[in-house]
């Protein structure tokens, strides 16, 4: 064999390496990608058993906005930064045991509960207690700012869904990529004015419950029973036990909670005014705007909350785009149902 070959092909060798580390490492300093990023998409998630996991471990506080959240964090904190959001009437233990199998391979996973919800607070006494879609998703993008991410990749459903969905059509720097379970849900009081079929409309019973004081009063007194018939009727072949949903039920014991919630429901009504600061916002999704991120929309096979079609908002996403129907009755809440096949979705969603 020619020495002479050898070394020039161990020299090119060299060259394409050094050329290659070189790109990654200017890559990730002019955050064009995470530091785990490359390695993250071509990584195989654990098997993850639903249940399996029961807590976070020790929960973080910061200011950001209008409100001190609390969230989970888990992973290296130098990984490609993965935001998970969930539900009402839900919380953090959506994702408790996707977050551990997402952590294992690199990311650096964050799950704040949203206003209203566990450990989260106002800063203000005299902050309004607004439950409309702008002001949640504001305060995530103010929770970005305040850890100091540009970009993530969101992960989530119900409320947390259409956060993320608002996050990526207004603000689509600040999002990489996209996991929306029951797809595009960005919606407005005028489309919340529009009549829907009585079938339809008997699905949103307690909206209707909640335009009320009776209905308010109701929520106050019986927010336990409440919420646990909600997670019966929107996800009717999970067999959750006491301690999952009493785990959950923790976080409805929060001070705003009721407030925050009956003030959402009434808000899409038209029965409740928000707030004038984010008039623009609202207008601007009252246009039903486009997301241009990747994204992967997740629809469990029994899902008994109502839900759109996929159909009907698959042109919604003009970018990279796949639909995935979880089967073996999968409900409402996915990804503690399901949790292998949505933390699959999240590094897929990752790698488009």
């Amino acid at each position: 064999m020619d020495t002479i070959k050898i070394t020039n092909d161990i020299n090119q060798d060299r060259r394409r390496f050094l050329g290659s580390a070189a790109s990654a490492v200017a890559a990730a300093q002019f955050g064009m990608i995470g530091p785990a990023a490359a390695q993250q998409r071509e990584t195989k998630l654990p098997p993850i058993k639903p249940g399996a996991n029961t807590s976070f471990g020790p929960l973080k506080q910061i200011n950001a906005g209008v409100l001190n959240v609390g969230y989970a964090e888990a992973g290296p904190a130098n990984g490609a930064p993965v935001i998970l959001l969930h539900g009402w009437p839900y919380d953090i233990h959506s994702f408790v045991d996707v977050t551990p199998a997402l952590a294992s391979v690199g990311y650096r996973v964050l799950v704040p509960y949203l206003r209203g919800y566990g450990t989260t607070r106002f800063l203000s006494g005299e902050t309004f207690r607004n439950g409309e879609p702008a002001a949640v998703a504001v305060d995530i993008v103010d929770f970005m700012d305040a850890l100091k991410i540009q970009k993530a990749t969101f992960a989530a459903f119900d409320w947390g869904a259409r956060t993320a969905n608002i996050i990526g059509a207004l603000w689509p720097e600040r999002c990489k990529a996209m996991v929306s379970v029951s797809g595009y849900l960005i919606g407005s009081q005028e489309s919340g004015k529009l009549p829907l079929p009585p079938q339809a409309e008997f699905e949103w019973w307690y909206q209707f419950y909640f335009a009320t004081e009776r209905g308010r009063a109701g929520y106050e007194k019986y927010r336990h029973d409440f919420a646990k018939l909600i997670w019966n009727l929107a996800s009717p072949k999970w067999n959750f036990d006491d301690a999952t949903f009493n785990r959950s039920a923790a976080a409805f014991e929060n001070p705003d909670h009721v407030a925050v919630s009956i003030h959402n429901y009434r808000w899409r009504l038209g029965l409740a005014e928000g707030e004038p600061k984010y008039n623009e916002i609202e207008q601007r999704l009252a246009q039903a705007p486009v997301i241009t991120v990747p994204t992967i929309t997740l629809e469990g096979d029994a899902n008994g909350a109502p839900h759109p079609d996929p159909s009907a908002y698959a042109k919604k996403f003009s970018g990279k785009y796949e639909h995935r129907l979880v089967t073996a009755g999968i409900g409402h809440n996915l990804p503690q149902e399901a949790p292998q096949a949505f933390a699959e979705a999240v590094v897929a969603v990752d790698g488009f």
